[in-house]
Formats: structure tokens, C-alpha cells, sequence
């Protein structure tokens, strides 16, 4: 049986990406040391092939047994997480990264690196190919989120290049879909939040900025794929459907049924203008395109989130 370490498994990602890969017939070892990850997400789980490890993955990693595939996805994300844990963010990118591609070497496996379109900054293209090298601010309130991931391609490059270990990374845009929190600050969970509490959305700026948005189970489709590849340079993944951030907000008002208003605020420092994939390397070499639109995939977050878990209220 092949096994699949994933850290950060039990993450809104990482735990969509176990059920995949148990349901394919691997087994799993997640881990995960619950910063911004909840074992509410994996508790659904009964397999015998699964095995939860809380550890930090900033402090020397060990795997007992084989290992077949490192799932690299441990990182906070959101805007909230990494500006509450900047310092264990940069050592998650960096000393994380550095400790999976050393299980990754010992136990011969084939390594993913979830990097993010976040490596684009905010891009002076569009939309944007794996070959753009981004503009990013090193030192913005962002910085410590994109340098992270940009040190961690760079170290999985380098880990190819020189010690011979089977890797790849990919470049993930915007995603979402049930498991997300209700307040890790993205536009999805705080719209669907906002929604279902007939609240005011709050759009940032006039809400022309433009997101990709992917479903969940299209995203963990294409990790698997990749993983499963020879591919070695970065690959896009996401949803090349583009909507302004107001076209969100009114979608989730329409799909919600929410009798809310939209109210307008100050725009970020950094927030990116334009975001959108170009996926003809992820169609070209993986043969891997999103199914679900953003109306299907809405309603399917709301339908299999249920309201405590959309607006972060539980008994």
C-alpha cells in the first residue's frame, strides 16, 4: 500500500486532500500541530490506514516506516493567521520546508510543495503563467506569507537540483469550499458568514479587484495529479473563471437567499488588483481542469457546511 505523509492535514486543504487520497486506497499520516488547523476536520475520518501525529514541523520530523509521497501543505494562510504568527510562518517556509524535503530524501518519496499565486504578488500580468516572477513587497504586511513560499520553491528547487529528490511544487490560487473558517478573514467565509446572518458584506476597496476562485475538490483532483506526475517546475492550479470581488459578494446574497446589503471599506495594504490562473500547463501536462463553477460550488459549501459552521457559532 502506498503512503502519503500530508503536514497540515488537518487544514481546510489538507483534510480534503486525506479523504482523496484515502479513498484512492493510500495510506495517510497527517500532520499537524492545530495552529490554524482543527481536528473537528478530520474527526469524520475511521480509516485504519489513517494516523494523526501532532507536531510542529519546525522542530525535526520523524516518519516511521515507508513513505511514498510528502504532501508539503503546513503553512498559516490566511491574512489573519500570518499576521498573528509572522515569525512561525517565515520558519514554516523556510526550517518546515527544509525538514520535509530531508523525510522526503531518506525515504526516496516524491515531494509536493503547495506554494501559492500569492508568489505572483501583485502581478504586472494577466493573467498569470508559471513563468512570471512576480512583484512581490518583501516587506509589507504580506511579505512574510509570500517570502516564505518563494524561499520554500527556491529550497525545493535546490533539493532537486543538487540531491536528486523527486519534487514538485504547486502554485494554488484562491479555493474554497466546506471546512473553511468562518473567521480566517478570506472573502468566501466572511461573505457566507455575513450571509447567513443577514449582515452587511463588507467589500474591500470599490470591490473591482478581481479572484479566481477554485472548489476544494477540484484543487486536491489536481495535487494528486501533479504528485502522481513527473512534472518538476511550478504548475498552476485553480479556477480561471474571474469575478470581481462585488460579483462575489452579490453571488453569495443570490445563493444564500441572505437579505443582506453591501457596505464598502478601506483597501489592505498590498491587497492584489488582479488574480487569475493560466492553467494551459496543468491542462497540457496533467490533463486536469476545474468541474465545478463558483454558483455549484457555493451551494455545495453551504449545503455540506451547515449554518454553525458557516457563521463559527457552536453549541
Amino acid at each position: 500500500m502506498t503512503t502519503c505523509v500530508v503536514t497540515g492535514g488537518a487544514g481546510f486543504v489538507g483534510s480534503h486532500l486525506c479523504d482523496l487520497l484515502l479513498e484512492k486506497g493510500h495510506a495517510v499520516v497527517c500532520i499537524d500541530n492545530l495552529d490554524t488547523g482543527s481536528l473537528e476536520n478530520i474527526k469524520h475520518i475511521r480509516s485504519g490506514h489513517f494516523r494523526f501525529v501532532n507536531q510542529d514541523i519546525t522542530e525535526e520530523v520523524h516518519v516511521d516506516g515507508d513513505v511514498d509521497f510528502v504532501y508539503h501543505l503546513a503553512s498559516p494562510a490566511s491574512p489573519i493567521d500570518y499576521a498573528r504568527l509572522p515569525l512561525h510562518t517565515l520558519k514554516v517556509g523556510a526550517q518546515g520546508t527544509w525538514h520535509m524535503l530531508g523525510v522526503a530524501k531518506f525515504k526516496r518519496a516524491r515531494f509536493l510543495l503547495a506554494s501559492t499565486s500569492e508568489v505572483y504578488g501583485d502581478p504586472q500580468v494577466h493573467p498569470q503563467e508559471e513563468s512570471y516572477w512576480g512583484h512581490v513587497n518583501p516587506i509589507g504586511p504580506r511579505g512574510v506569507y509570500d517570502e516564505a513560499k518563494r524561499y520554500a520553491e527556491a529550497l525545493t528547487m535546490a533539493y532537486h537540483r543538487q540531491q536528486g529528490v523527486d519534487t514538485s511544487i504547486v502554485r494554488i490560487f484562491n479555493t474554497y469550499g466546506p471546512r473553511m473558517r468562518a473567521h480566517d478573514g478570506r472573502a468566501i467565509p466572511t461573505f457566507l458568514r455575513q450571509a447567513v446572518q443577514d449582515q452587511p458584506l463588507t467589500v474591500f476597496g470599490d470591490g473591482s479587484q478581481t479572484r479566481s476562485f477554485c472548489f476544494v475538490d477540484d484543487l486536491v483532483r489536481g495535487l494528486v495529479n501533479l504528485a502522481e506526475s513527473d512534472e518538476h517546475l511550478p504548475v498552476n492550479i485553480g479556477n480561471p473563471d474571474e469575478y470581481t470581488l462585488l460579483q462575489l459578494a452579490n453571488a453569495v446574497i443570490e445563493v444564500s437567499n441572505s437579505n443582506s446589503k453591501i457596505v464598502f471599506e478601506p483597501l489592505p495594504v498590498d491587497d492584489p488588483q488582479i488574480r487569475q490562473p493560466d492553467i494551459t500547463r496543468a491542462r497540457e501536462i496533467l490533463g486536469w481542469k476545474p468541474e465545478v463553477g463558483l454558483t455549484e460550488g457555493l451551494r455545495k459549501t453551504i449545503e455540506l457546511s451547515g449554518r454553525d459552521r458557516l457563521t463559527g457559532i457552536t453549541a
